[in-house]
């Protein structure tokens, strides 16, 4: 159970502890759900011990639960997993030093993250409740920033924007998630904003294709964080075309000799069953050249072929990519400079956008490589087992556990 959270200087991926603090757990994914930590800003740092986060007003004084924005108790009970705070990334629950219903170690909204190993001091006062799986990279730019004497950036890094990856629990009665993000922080919030020379925040946009545009924008960074894109940029290729409606029995070479008459084809590939390499019913044709394909899809839509009125369209897929790209890192290569040495996006040259090779989009299964397999021979690496099926996402880690609750965390201070 995952969220994304993306803030002024990055992306962090966060994944919850659901079984071991399904309370804490409900709360932040419910606060996420309703835009709550969207423009709050981290307003304390302590070099190599946490970056405290989680309060709308900013002063470490505010924030309350979403039982509290439904109109119950501001605070909710911590709770008591056995996590510890045993490396860098853990994220946890902040506490109050109120005491409700005669209850010590309450938590809000607040939370922060350990920039360092093994903080022992943190363990049994507060509740551990995730871990931050992705943008490590980040937390040493927030570890390095310039603070102020309270512990507040110079230069403020804000919560832009959270989207949940996946949500198990139940609304509460009464909760309303707002359609979209407000893509302005509120005005008291930007006049107490502490914001570098050109570091501004854009003027909400209302125009509906721009809109759109930046959800799709979005939810490729989503994509590209859980690792079902190489990187969010990605785009088919201008010079393959997606061929629908196929008779079963229509096979490759057949497609092949239909298609040949329009420019060299580098591959063409009926996509198949897994287990019965039987048809699905639609293929993938690339050509040499960009303007072969063009010609071909303008002059073979709703052609007969083979008894069955073929539908032609571009691709949309960047399948072969991700294939490429999974194995790339499972070398060690870097994937993003992998991609595009392939050189087969849109607008690339046409020298660059031919085959090296005949490489197998993920939808298709080589009859070479089911006879392997079939065969008992080499079954390809953990990575390549994944990428060949479409849009399966990641597998989620296991993470160490310990024990948590109290005060909002200070250091010991030797006297």
């Amino acid at each position: 159970m995952s969220v994304l959270v993306e803030t002024s200087i990055g992306d962090l991926v966060i994944d919850l502890y659901t079984e071991e603090a399904p309370l804490t757990s409900k709360n932040f994914l419910k606060l996420c759900k309703t835009k709550y930590y969207n423009f709050t800003r981290i307003h304390r740092i302590e070099c190599n011990f946490i970056a405290q986060t989680g309060d709308p007003t900013g002063t470490g004084q505010g924030g309350q639960s979403i039982y509290g924005e439904l109109g119950g108790s501001r605070y909710f009970p911590a709770e008591h997993p056995k996590l510890k705070h045993a490396r860098r990334g853990t994220v946890s629950m902040a506490v109050s030093q109120q005491t409700v219903r005669g209850q010590d170690g309450v938590s809000g909204s607040q939370f922060f993250i350990t920039l360092g190993d093994d903080i022992e001091y943190l363990d049994g006062r507060h509740t551990v409740f995730g871990q931050v799986v992705e943008g490590l990279e980040l937390l040493d730019e927030i570890n390095s920033a310039m603070c102020d004497s309270d512990g507040r950036p110079l230069k403020d890094i804000l919560l832009r924007h959270t989207i949940i990856l996946d949500d198990p629990f139940a609304d509460p009665p009464g909760l309303k998630a707002p359609d979209r993000s407000p893509l302005l922080p509120p005005q008291d919030l930007l006049d107490g904003l502490r914001i570098e020379a050109g570091d501004v925040f854009e003027a909400a946009v209302t125009d509906e294709a721009e809109l759109r545009k930046r959800e799709a924008r979005a939810q490729a960074l989503t994509l590209e964080m859980i690792g079902d894109l190489p990187y969010a940029d990605i785009k088919p290729a201008e010079n393959v075309l997606f061929v629908c409606k196929l008779n079963p029995a229509t096979e490759d070479d057949d497609l092949r000799t239909i298609f040949a008459r329009f420019g060299d084809i580098s591959s063409c590939e009926v996509v198949r069953d897994q287990e019965t390499e039987r048809s699905l019913g639609y293929a993938f044709i690339e050509f040499g050249t960009k303007e072969a394909c063009e010609e071909a899809y303008f002059k073979m839509d709703n052609v007969l072929v083979d008894d069955r009125r073929i539908h032609v369209d571009f691709s949309q897929s960047v399948g072969k990519y991700k294939g490429r790209w999974v194995r790339s890192k499972g070398a060690g290569d870097g994937s993003r400079g992998m991609v595009r040495n392939t050189g087969k996006y849109r607008n690339a040259a046409d020298g660059d956008s031919r085959h090296r090779g005949r490489d197998s989009y993920d939808m298709v299964f080589d009859r070479d490589d089911m006879q392997r397999r079939h065969a008992g021979g080499d079954r390809g690496s953990r990575d390549e087992k994944r990428s060949s099926r479409w849009g399966e996402r990641r597998h989620r880690r296991t993470q160490s556990r310990s024990r948590s609750r109290s005060r909002s965390p200070r250091r010991h201070r030797r006297r």
